[in-house]
């Protein structure tokens, strides 16, 4: 039997702003205090963490890819200013671990167009890559923490189309659809395996029309899925043969190691010539060990290897944060609802970083 799969985190809205111009002026100045901001986290002094090998330093003899977008609107943002405002400083500084570091905008409604047109435009201007999350196909979740999605396979086709109309002609990371081949392995009821098939190939081949787009179907983790083999027949029929490749560890806690090696053995088992993409948003300390729901708020967690597309490994394209560190995995340990801001948790995270 397949390991309790992990849940997702409830995606929470991408940050909203009444007028465009109003964004380009803030980010113009948000620009400048988070450039300040990456560059005091880069100096921050190593956490109470013990080291894994999660913490793999980039090689910095490989080709310099894309750099990615840093959200100056984020949770993470606002939590560092509000609690300066406080005089609470030194918790603003192990925040800013987090705030002046790339993370992905999960996309999981009707408003997610504008959002990504939003986002590709003001990064655009910064020369960086944002990394978004397609997160709305029908049946998200089987029914847990985040549950939802679009009504039917139309509205869903629909969705898709107008996230990518806006993506357009610039650069952009798209993660498509967090568990939703990984929950067909291990079952999901009232998914039906093939229409959720078509609706992955549809949402990979419309991205993929877009000339800068980068598209990574989702492919769970390895702790989920252990024999990877039972993967490559549903990734096939999703569409992975016309993506860029596969995206491993999206909000869970697999160390870099294991994921990049559990990658690999995919790689292999789909013909070769795919690449893929870690997230180690969380995994500075590896999976939690003890009771039950292990993916859901662990404690004891630590941030992991900063998002970078300098790998050292041909294969694998960047290490991302998808999941947002401090946001909720859902209603368990304490913690808020999915996707809610959880400023103790992120704090907890923080903490223990080691970069």
């Amino acid at each position: 039997m397949s390991p309790q799969p992990f849940r997702r985190l409830r995606p929470r809205p991408s940050p909203r702003t009444p007028r465009r111009r109003v964004l380009t002026r803030a980010v113009l100045a948000a620009s400048l205090g988070l450039g300040a901001l990456t560059a005091a986290v880069a100096g921050v002094p190593a956490g109470a963490a013990t080291r894994t090998d999660s913490d793999v330093p980039p090689d910095p003899s490989t080709t310099a890819g894309p750099t990615f977008w840093v959200d100056p609107f984020s949770a993470a943002a606002k939590q560092v200013a509000s609690w300066k405002r406080e005089g609470r400083s030194g918790d603003a500084r192990l925040i800013e671990r987090i705030a002046g570091r790339p993370q992905a905008v999960w996309l999981a409604g009707s408003g997610s167009a504008v959002d990504v047109r939003t986002h590709v435009e003001a990064a655009a201007k910064a020369g960086r890559t944002p990394v978004f999350v397609a997160y709305f196909v029908p049946h998200r979740d089987c029914g847990s923490y985040s549950s939802g999605g679009a009504r039917d396979a139309a509205d869903y086709r629909r969705w898709v189309d107008g996230v990518a109309a806006a993506i357009g002609t610039r650069s952009a990371y798209v993660i498509v659809e967090p568990d939703a081949v990984p929950h067909l392995v291990a079952g999901c009821p009232g998914a039906a395996a093939t229409e959720r098939h078509a609706l992955l190939a549809y949402a990979v081949d419309r991205l993929k029309r877009q000339p800068h787009a980068k598209v990574y179907l989702d492919a769970g983790n390895a702790g989920w899925v252990p024999d990877e083999r039972r993967l490559v027949d549903p990734l096939r029929r999703s569409g992975i043969a016309r993506a860029d490749g596969f995206a491993l560890n999206v909000s869970n806690y697999e160390t870099n190691k294991v994921s990049s090696d559990y990658g690999h053995r995919l790689v292999k088992a789909l013909g070769g010539g795919k690449h893929f993409v870690i997230d180690s948003s969380r995994n500075g300390n590896g999976p939690y060990k003890g009771g039950d729901e292990a993916w859901c708020n662990p404690p004891g967690r630590a941030l992991g290897t900063p998002p970078t597309s300098r790998t050292g490994d041909p294969a694998l394209d960047a290490y991302l944060w998808v999941k947002r560190p401090g946001e909720s995995d859902g209603t368990c340990r304490g913690g808020p609802k999915a996707g809610q801001w959880w400023p103790e948790y992120a704090l907890d995270l923080a903490r223990r970083a080691r970069a």
